[in-house]
């Protein structure tokens, strides 16, 4: 991000911004999944950060225990858009005190079997969490965990 032209981090701000923060990697947030398919991909309108609403289809329902709790988070793309890449964005109980107050993102590799890696080490901060300019979702409320991820990305200057 401090040498990328297409940085969402302005460059009045790199220094004061990068590096990026993150948790000390943790294979205790490594845990397995299953992926449980919608039957009809529902469309549900995600707000977003600048107000506007986008459509996403809801194609699952990943399952998996975490601090030894059963949790769920709901996987998406975007309307029309082949199955190539799940999209889960999520809120924990770090959420807006040791990570960035909007959510974290996931992007998770679709595997023929229906069983999973959800891998919060790879959690990462929409790029409105850098710049105002970008359109980021929020996370359902379907998405809001109750255990704290202490996994992956941090809040920017935390």
């Amino acid at each position: 991000m401090r040498e990328d032209p297409d940085s969402p981090i302005p460059e009045a701000k790199k220094a004061a911004l990068l590096p990026l923060r993150y948790y000390p990697a943790d294979l205790s947030y490594i845990v397995p999944a299953e992926l449980e398919l919608s039957a009809n991909r529902p469309i549900l309108e995600m707000p977003t950060s600048t107000g506007t609403l986008r459509r996403m289809e809801r194609v699952g329902i990943l399952e998996f225990t975490l601090q030894g709790q059963q949790l769920t988070l709901a996987a998406f793309v975007e309307e029309g858009q082949p199955l190539e890449s799940l999209f889960v964005p999520f809120a924990d109980a770090t959420t807006g005190t040791e990570t960035y107050s909007a959510g974290r993102y996931l992007d998770i590799t679709p595997t023929p079997t229906g069983l999973y890696e959800v891998n919060f080490n790879k959690a990462y901060n929409p790029s409105c969490a850098y710049n105002d300019r970008y359109e980021c979702p929020y996370p359902p409320a379907s998405n809001r965990l109750s255990v704290a991820v202490k996994a992956g990305e941090k809040a920017p200057g935390v």
